[in-house]
């Protein structure tokens, strides 16, 4: 059954301070009363004493401070009994002392099933459980849609209802969120340097359920999610937590949020095309010129100051249109419709200038229009295939030379044809004769005898001379069939190694690239190898106050 419950009311970085001013009171020897709580809450971080107060009598209720009556053992308050706070856990150690008495004693933490602060604000007060995971809700921060109506009924909150919808088979899935965790990742590390106190001994009074980058990768990794609105809700877990240890406003919670933003985008254009959410970032040889399925349309789209330049529509909205350009640096804009026209139109009647990079966008423009009459999409387990494929030859390989190793075994006892040994001196009968170095790159000349000459030099020496002759010569053509195999995987492999290389440096480039190089916001505009700017504004500040002496832009 739903209902609301008061889970915490005190504000979760009070609680903090309020647990530092305890342990360093503590640490000198002191009793940590209410008037050295809020001389310490004044001074170090500006909390009015009434405040302070307060938010230490709520913490009292929530389990979260201990409260004590102890009598001090000196100074002006030797014998008297007075009021003290610890911190939870920390009691127990002393309360084998004289005139020890808990006024409230501690909550088990441990066993609670659901989280104290609203998943969506990350804020204490009423909230309202869900029936089948750990969040809880304020009901202003719901929507209509998912707000409570009868209170007899079983209540699910808003990501337990979206996980419900599955979207796609797990290995695609997959596929797809290690591009996002990859990215997560590079984005993470400045939250890792500055997180560092998650191990705090306290830490997981106010985290109900930790999670961090690497646990996410683990579990994608091990296929564990089953639904991208599942991948979303580890993601704003992290932020919840985060906004919870280290308060709304710290540096902490605005990478988080950035973090979490960044993710709903890529999960956005995921859901909006598959095929260009996969090819953008596995970054294949004209990527973008491959066709998607379904076909993005094809028009000519003008920016403002520039000419027009053919793109492929992602979207529409209202009267805006989501473009992204043929090019280079394929980038994105939301275009007016009224500077939006179709690819069929006469190139003449646009009145463009032909640059370099306008004609680079129309190569890649028609070789998209050729992979379309061609019927050419991508394939996304190419690689798999080929991976199959040599594992075949391989196995393959093996039987032919199993089997071609095992053909002179069944001629062996035959006398009726003409044999030609070679000429070598006899060996130890125990000494391997399989390498394809053995093979002479220079055919010696061999005498041919007849059947009954080689029967006499045959007896004069070992009597598997017959046999050893003719395996050598049939384990020569083996191993040279083998290495040749081989070579061919191995060179394959590393062509390939090479083209990852090759696409991953391109990506570093780009991604320097597409910084604007002067506010350093996601850049637009491209002036000369290694400057771009965002807005034309940045760009003038840029080239007025330096860029003029430098650029290396044809004119």
């Amino acid at each position: 059954m739903a209902r609301l419950t008061k889970r915490r009311q005190a504000d979760t970085k009070a609680i903090q301070h309020l647990w530092a001013a305890i342990e360093i009171i503590r640490n000198q020897k002191q009793i940590a009363n209410i008037d050295r709580i809020t001389k310490y809450m004044s001074r170090v971080h500006g909390m009015h004493p009434k405040e302070t107060t307060r938010q230490l009598s709520l913490a009292v209720k929530d389990g979260l401070i201990v409260e004590t009556l102890t009598v001090g053992c000196k100074g002006s308050k030797a014998g008297i009994e007075q009021e003290g706070y610890w911190l939870p856990g920390d009691e127990i150690a002393y309360s084998m002392q004289p005139f020890f008495r808990t006024a409230t004693p501690a909550k088990d933490w441990e066993t609670e099933n659901h989280d104290w602060y609203c998943f969506e604000c990350h804020l204490p007060g009423e909230v309202l459980i869900c029936d089948l995971c750990f969040r809880v809700y304020h009901s202003k921060c719901l929507s209509d849609e998912y707000r409570l109506r009868d209170s007899s009924s079983h209540w699910q909150c808003p990501v337990c209802r979206s996980i419900k919808k599955k979207n796609t088979n797990k290995q695609e899935m997959s596929t797809y969120l290690r591009f996002i965790v990859s990215r997560m990742k590079e984005r993470a590390i400045d939250l890792n340097k500055k997180g560092k106190d998650n191990k705090h001994p306290m830490y997981r009074r106010l985290v109900h359920s930790a999670v961090d980058v690497p646990a996410i990768q683990e579990k994608v990794n091990e296929g564990k999610y089953r639904s991208y609105e599942e991948f979303k809700a580890d993601a704003q877990l992290l932020l919840h937590n985060t906004v919870i240890f280290y308060g709304a406003d710290s540096e902490q919670a605005d990478i988080a949020r950035m973090l979490y933003k960044d993710t709903c985008h890529e999960l956005d254009e995921l859901q909006l095309c598959k095929n260009c959410f996969y090819l953008s970032n596995a970054r294949p040889d004209n990527w973008f010129c491959y066709p998607c399925i379904p076909n993005h349309e094809l028009v000519w789209a003008k920016m403002k100051g520039f000419g027009f330049w053919p793109a492929k529509v992602m979207q529409k909205e209202d009267n805006q249109v989501d473009v992204r350009f043929f090019g280079h640096h394929h980038q994105r804009a939301w275009i007016p419709s009224e500077n939006i026209q179709d690819i069929t139109v006469n190139v003449h009647r646009l009145h463009v200038k032909r640059s370099m990079g306008w004609k680079k966008a129309c190569d890649e423009l028609e070789l998209h229009q050729r992979f379309l009459r061609e019927g050419r999409f991508w394939k996304s387990k190419n690689e798999d295939r080929g991976e199959e494929e040599a594992e075949s030859s391989i196995s393959s390989t093996s039987n032919e030379q199993l089997k071609v190793t095992q053909e002179p075994r069944a001629k062996k006892g035959r006398r009726n044809q003409s044999v030609e040994p070679k000429k070598e001196e006899p060996e130890p009968e125990t000494e391997a004769v399989s390498s394809s170095q053995e093979i002479p790159t220079m055919p010696q000349p061999i005498e041919k005898v007849s059947v009954s000459t080689q029967t006499k030099k045959l007896s004069a020496s070992s009597p598997r001379m017959l046999h050893r002759s003719t395996q050598t010569t049939s384990d020569g053509v083996c191993q040279s069939m083998c290495h040749d195999k081989y070579t061919k995987i191995f060179n394959d492999f590393k062509d390939r190694m090479k083209s990852d290389h090759k696409r991953e440096t391109e990506r570093v480039v780009r991604e320097a690239l597409e910084k604007c190089y002067n506010c350093e916001e996601e850049a637009m505009y491209h002036c000369c190898w290694n400057t771009s700017y965002c807005s034309i504004k940045c760009q003038q500040e840029h080239w007025h106050a330096e860029h003029k002496r430098t650029c290396r832009r044809k004119r």
